[in-house]
Parts: C-alpha cells; structure tokens; sequence
C-alpha cells in the first residue's frame, strides 16, 4: 500500500483542508491546489492504459514529467561540448554564431580527443596562402548540356515545403538569394514559398513525382516541362534515396494535404498520397540516363543529377558501366550519407541502412575516377555537413560541392528539440503549426541563413589557404590525414584505398572494388548473373 501513499496523503489533506476551511479561510486555497492532483491520482487509479499509473497513481507521473524534460536537461545541463547527438553543442554554436555573425573562435585549445581514431586533420603548408577568392564556384553540366550552372560549394540540402513550414522556406530561399547559393526544394515540389524568397533552386524529383504528377502517380512531362522552364530553377535532381530512409518510400496521409501543399504537390486536397520505394519511369541503369536525359530535354537543357545512399556497391558502378556504354551522363551525383538527416524515419534505417557519408563519398569517387567519369560529371555530397573542415575534408576526397539541411536549419534557429515528426517544433521550423510559425521572423532568420553560408565559406577559404591552395578544388586526398590507430596516421588516399584514374577500366583486379565491377552491369540493377 506504500505506493499509495502519496495520492492517499493528497486525498487526506484535502479533506481536511475542505473540512476546515470554515474557522481557517486560507485552507481554501490549499484545497483549490490540492484537488486536481487528488482528481488525477483517482483517474489513475481507475484508468487501464497504464500500469504504473494504476500501480503508482500520481507519483508515476513523475516519470513522465522527467522524460519530457530529459532531453533537455541532458542537452543544457549533462553533456559535454563534444557528447551530444547528433549534433554536440560545440557544432551547434558554431553555427548560432556564424549565423549571428559574431565571433566563432574557441579558447584554450580543441576539446576533441586528438589521439583516438578516426580523427582526422589537414595538412597545412608552409607556403600556406591568403586566397583572394571569397565566393568560390563549381561548373555542373556535362558536355553538351545547354544551360550550365555555376554552383556555390556551400548550399541548401533538400528539405520539402510539408516538413518545413512555409516561414521557413521562405527564409532559406530568401537567404540563398541573398547569399547567391542555391536552395534544394526537397521531393515536396516547388511551393509558392520556395518562389517568394528568390533563391536559385534545384527541383528535387522523388518517386512521387510531386510537381510533375500523373492523376495515377506517373510522371508527367507536360508538367514537368511547365515547372522545370521557370528560370529561377537552376538544376533537376532525380532522388533515387535518401540516408534518413533510403529504399522505404513513404505516405503522405490526406488529413495533411493542405491547399498550399496540395498546390505545390500536384495532388488533391485532403487526399492520401504514396511515394513508392522505387521510381516507376525506369528500372535499370541505362533507363534511368534515358530518363535524365528526356529531364535534359523536357527543361530546356538544364543541368540534371542523381541523388542517392549508397546500398548496394556495384549498383553505382551499374551507372557508370551505363554512361560509358551509352555516352549518356547525368550532369551531378549527390551523395547522401546513411547518418540520417531531416526526414523522420524507423531508427532501423536511420541506424543501419545505408552507407555513413564517407565511405558512401569514397565509393563514388572511386567509381567516377576509376572509370574516367570524373572530369564530366560533377560529384557533391551531403550529410552533417556544417564546418569549414568537414567541407574541405570532403572536397578532398572527390567532392566538387557540400549541401547541408540540418546546418541551415540551425541557422534558422532550430534548438535540435527532436520534435519534427510531431508538428510541434518550438522554434516555428518544422511544423506547419501558424501559431508557432509565427515565432520565425522570415525577414530576420533570412539574413542568418545568408550570414550562415557567407561566414563558413570564408572559414573554407582560409582552410584552403592554410593547406596553400587558391581554391578548394586544389585539394587532394594527400591534404588529409585520417588516425588508423592511437600510433599511425596516412594520408587519406591510403586509408582509404583510393582508385586512381581509369584504374577500373585499364586493371580492376588491383583495386578494392574488383568483385563489385564484376558484378554490375549496364542494363539491370541486379548483380550479374542474377537478373
């Protein structure tokens, strides 16, 4: 009965509180605040949802209490600089200040443990440099494409107007028109809000096709056509997968189908929507050129890319036997790294399917310059991405231009709550709650996201510097060395094996990829001798 108790006492002292009250009118006031609690422990003891409620009536709340709060008190209170997840509080006030723009630097040294791998650091020069460069750009489109696109190496990754308020959209495409960067619009289509900021945008086209979408969930070109012309789209990306959830689809329940969502998506009002896992246009590596090639066509010739998780290892180079045997390219890649990322997802597949972004970075890297690719089509990467190191590091290892959401999501103010699936975000981001959009000032969060890019890419430049390059695409894996262990470090392109150019054409045998080249082919995404 012990665990009674403290719901008994509470019934007790409200009696006696209603019993005395009469000679001692204060006693009011104390039964006023004693009676819900006495209510709840009643309810508790009755309701049958709960076993600790009926076991412990009103104490067991407590427990509840503390879980609501224990992100929080873990996050201000507990953790280190450097314990948190998934980003730790050092990053996340990297990026607070940036987005400020005040002052980022650190006191008294760096707080990670330098000697345990895999840390990893930059080779400096002694003729390190002062780059006059303050806005370096990367040319995407494949020869023979019409309407090349010079990018910033520093852009907006792909979150969708439906998991992004509408205030925050706005921010963003306001920011990278400010900024002069580019905003990917996410599978969501492109939404008014997206248009209202100004920004350059890359349409980002899933296998829901929204924007384009056939009344059967089909492509549709005519669609596509009417959008993808509008000049203030950039570049399309063809979303194979994503790392939050590569390979699982989704569905979009009607009761969130919004008029605005609806308008931006091509789809009914109020009507259940489903993505499916894999794209219905096409089914096998040369399918899929030919789809981005009729994309190329259908937009006026604009750049158009693929992004994906790296799965299964020969299936990306099943996409570069395709474009070698048929002289088709795809103009970029976008690697997405299995960390995870804006899109809530089961934590199977946040945890453990998909390649980490390294080593899904590495892999294609391997694939593009082993094959000869590499000086066609244009490689960028994104996932946790939010430093000038973490920038530079991968531009080193193949990448030609870096995305980040969560980044700029944090320069919208995001407090890393971990409520984006639950309509409740505090800070108005990823909700489409109007009384907590309301909190995000577009014109004032705008100038942060602006502010975000302009003081990480200078950050970049004087990284570049100091390994005594002029632009980052003079980085080499050599620049980076990666701890193997407590007593050994190599260079990156040892650690890592690093394919050297038309290696997988002239002597595949001698790389690390020699079974995967054998098992893809140009023509199904199965391994060979399983389609």
């Amino acid at each position: 009965m012990l665990r009674y108790l403290p719901w008994l006492a509470t019934v007790l002292l409200l009696g006696a509180s209603l019993a005395l009250m009469q000679q001692h009118g204060w006693l009011a006031y104390v039964a006023m605040i004693l009676a819900p609690f006495a209510l709840t422990g009643l309810y508790d003891v009755f309701q049958r949802r709960h076993t600790l409620w009926r076991n412990y009536p009103l104490m067991a709340r407590i427990r509840w209490i503390a879980e609501e709060l224990r992100p929080f008190l873990r996050a201000y209170i507990v953790e280190s600089e450097t314990e948190g997840r998934p980003f730790n509080h050092e990053d996340r006030a990297m990026v607070y200040r940036r987005a400020k723009d005040v002052s980022s630097v650190e006191p008294f040294g760096s707080h990670l443990d330098v000697d345990k791998p895999p840390y990893e650091w930059l080779a400096h020069s002694i003729a390190a440099r002062h780059p006059e460069e303050t806005d370096p750009r990367v040319r995407v489109g494949a020869p023979g494409t019409a309407q090349p696109y010079a990018a910033s190496v520093f852009n907006i990754s792909a979150m969708s107007f439906g998991s992004l308020g509408a205030h925050a959209i706005e921010a963003l495409s306001t920011g990278a028109r400010l900024g002069g960067f580019y905003h990917d619009t996410g599978e969501g289509g492109v939404s008014r809000y997206h248009r209202a900021g100004g920004g350059d945008l890359v349409w980002e086209i899933g296998s829901g096709y929204f924007g384009c979408r056939a009344a059967d969930g089909s492509f549709d070109a005519a669609k596509f056509a009417e959008t993808a012309r509008d000049p203030q789209i950039k570049m399309i990306e063809v979303k194979l997968s994503q790392g939050a959830k590569p390979g699982h689809g989704g569905v979009l329940p009607g009761e969130k189908v919004t008029r605005e969502i609806a308008e931006a998506r091509g789809i009914a009002i109020g009507e259940t929507c489903v993505s499916p896992p894999a794209h219905t246009s096409f089914s096998t590596p040369v399918g899929l050129l030919e789809f981005v090639s009729t994309l190329r066509d259908l937009s006026g010739g604009k750049p158009v890319g693929i992004k994906f998780a790296v799965g299964n290892r020969w299936e990306t180079l099943a996409v570069c036997k395709a474009m070698l045997e048929t002289g088709m390219r795809v103009d970029f890649m976008v690697v997405d790294g299995g960390e995870g990322g804006t899109g809530a997802a089961p934590s199977e597949f946040l945890d453990h399917v998909g390649a980490p972004l390294r080593q899904a970075l590495v892999l294609t890297r391997n694939a593009l310059v082993g094959t000869g690719l590499k000086q066609d089509v244009r490689l960028a990467c994104s996932g946790k991405q939010i430093s000038a190191f973490a920038i530079a590091s991968s531009m080193a290892l193949g990448a030609d231009w870096v995305n980040t959401a969560r980044g700029f999501m944090f320069a919208l103010g995001c407090i890393q709550s971990l409520n984006c699936h639950n309509n409740t975000c505090p800070t108005g981001i990823a909700t489409s709650d109007r009384g907590r959009q309301r909190g995000l000032v577009v014109a004032d969060k705008a100038v942060r996201v602006r502010n975000f890019h302009h003081n990480t890419v200078k950050a970049l430049m004087e990284v570049v510097g100091a390994a005594g390059c002029d632009h980052p695409a003079e980085l080499t894996p050599r620049h980076v060395m990666h701890r193997v262990t407590e007593d050994i470090a190599y260079t990156a392109e040892r650690a890592y094996q690093l394919v050297q150019h038309e290696q997988l054409l002239r002597a595949p045998q001698e790389t690390q990829l020699a079974d995967e080249w054998r098992l893809a082919q140009a023509h199904s995404f199965a391994p060979a001798g399983q389609s």
